[in-house]
């Protein structure tokens, strides 16, 4: 399948390769070895994880990169205790598989408004926050 977007490749910083077989219930494998995964359907009883426990994960990690990018812009420090509970859902309605996610963000420290504030700046420029604009029902809550 191909999009009618042309890929912007002006500078490209890191690509991530892997190889899958066997879908839902197979392997993936990194190129460089790093990430060696049994994949599962999500809530079976086999050993291990799933494309939505993985994308939660990705981009729970690269969200608090993009407060950190916020915090330290604002000449705040962000506690080492900073957290995202990530909760991505797979959904169906009408035969139609579909997803949507709550991002559960922790800024241990930091005053309400200034967390809603960093919050919102990052999900502004986090590549996965970019991605899934427009396309999935995202919850984002300070806890």
């Amino acid at each position: 399948m191909e999009n009618n977007k042309t890929l912007q490749s002006e500078k490209v910083l890191y690509t991530g390769k892997t190889h899958t077989t066997g879908g839902r219930e197979g392997f993936s494998k990194s190129s460089d070895g790093n990430l060696n995964i049994k994949l599962s359907t999500p809530g079976g009883n086999e050993a291990g994880t799933n494309p939505e426990q993985l994308f939660a994960a990705g981009w729970s990690a690269c969200f608090i990169g993009a407060l950190g990018i916020a915090a330290r812009r604002r000449k705040i420090r962000l506690s080492a205790e900073t957290a995202i509970d990530a909760e991505v859902d797979l959904c169906m309605s009408d035969d139609t598989y579909f997803l949507q996610a709550r991002l559960n963000v922790s800024l241990p420290g930091i005053d309400v408004e200034t967390a809603k504030l960093l919050t919102e700046e990052a999900h502004q420029t986090c590549p996965y926050s970019k991605m899934s604009r427009g396309n999935i029902n995202v919850e984002i809550n300070i806890i």
